[in-house]
């Protein structure tokens, strides 16, 4: 075996599994309002909450580096019990597509629709009284927002709360709405993981009591997570998501199998926290560590990787051409 391993150019002729930044999406947190300019996240180095206008340079630097898309996460200036914000017209995330979109149009700009970032309480939908969250009463609201971006000029809405039904709502009131050429990426397979500590500070989204484990799944079930993706598949689901990604290789890999649609995998804020602090204590080499995870998510079977450290992986892939 070790014939075709001896030179560069003989591993290059037999590599199963290519990596490059037309396979990833960069997320980005975009508030609202933004009066002192770009606000440093301190469990992610060099990821920032971006003001429109940041946003928009930060979309233009990703496309000249061959990254596929940007998938947006609002941070709204005001919040309440049901998110009203998440559906606003003016709001971050829907002001933010537009523009990046009229910037930078071969850009695909993909949306998370969600409640948490806008809701007071931190649920992913609206809570009752005894503090469960009604999942049929979130539907309606989660759809208006996904109408709402599409008008905004998103290219891919990816509806990430884990209701049941969701897809099938979306997918029915963007067809309404003249929407139906709008794909869905659905977050079908969401764990309840410990890996989204840093997202949560970075998006102000940590819940006011309680946790999540009644909507998101338990990280043990594996058929469940297969389950779940074939069910947003029937309601219309165009792409599937895995989340997280690095700890989650195998359901990449059993997703992608049984629904043979296009899947990504998120490289989420807790596993790029760790490479970073890894890196930073001399215990990592943070470029070959990042290449390794983003190829390893590639060789399980992700499509489309969404990662905070696209805009790197992306440089450092183009100093290897």
């Amino acid at each position: 075996m070790r014939r075709l391993r001896a030179t560069a150019g003989l591993r290059g002729l037999v590599r199963e599994t290519d990596l490059g930044p037309a396979h990833m999406v960069l997320p980005m947190f975009v508030l609202e309002t933004a009066p002192g300019g770009p606000e440093p996240i301190a469990s992610m180095p060099g990821i920032e909450r971006l003001g429109i206008s940041e946003a928009v340079a930060e979309a233009r630097t990703a496309a000249a580096l061959g990254v596929a898309g940007v998938m947006l996460f609002g941070v709204p200036a005001e919040k309440d019990e049901h998110g009203s914000s998440a559906w606003d017209p003016e709001g971050a995330v829907q002001l933010a597509a537009g523009a990046i979109k009229e910037a930078v149009p071969d850009l695909l700009v993909a949306t998370d629709v969600c409640l948490c970032e806008y809701t007071t309480h931190g649920h992913c939908g609206v809570v009752r009284e005894d503090g469960s969250v009604d999942n049929d009463a979130t539907l309606e609201l989660l759809a208006r927002t996904a109408v709402s971006h599409a008008r905004a000029g998103a290219d891919i809405v990816a509806p990430s709360d884990m209701m049941d039904g969701r897809v099938g709502a979306i997918r029915e009131e963007l067809d309404s709405e003249g929407f139906a050429d709008t794909p869905i990426l659905a977050y079908s397979a969401k764990f309840a993981s410990a890996f989204y500590g840093p997202f949560r500070e970075a998006a102000g989204s940590t819940p006011a009591f309680g946790d999540r484990r009644s909507y998101q799944m338990d990280p043990a079930n594996g058929r469940e997570a297969v389950r779940e993706a074939i069910l947003d598949v029937e309601e219309g689901a165009d792409m599937i998501m895995v989340k997280p990604a690095l700890a989650y290789g195998d359901l990449i890999s059993a997703v992608k199998q049984a629904t043979g649609l296009p899947v990504a995998a998120y490289n989420v804020s807790g596993e790029y926290a760790m490479v970073k602090a890894a890196a930073s204590a001399g215990h990592l080499d943070e470029r070959a560590t990042v290449l390794e995870i983003l190829m390893s998510l590639r060789r399980a079977g992700a499509d489309t990787i969404i990662t905070y450290h696209a805009k790197d992986a992306a440089r450092w892939l183009a100093e290897q051409t």
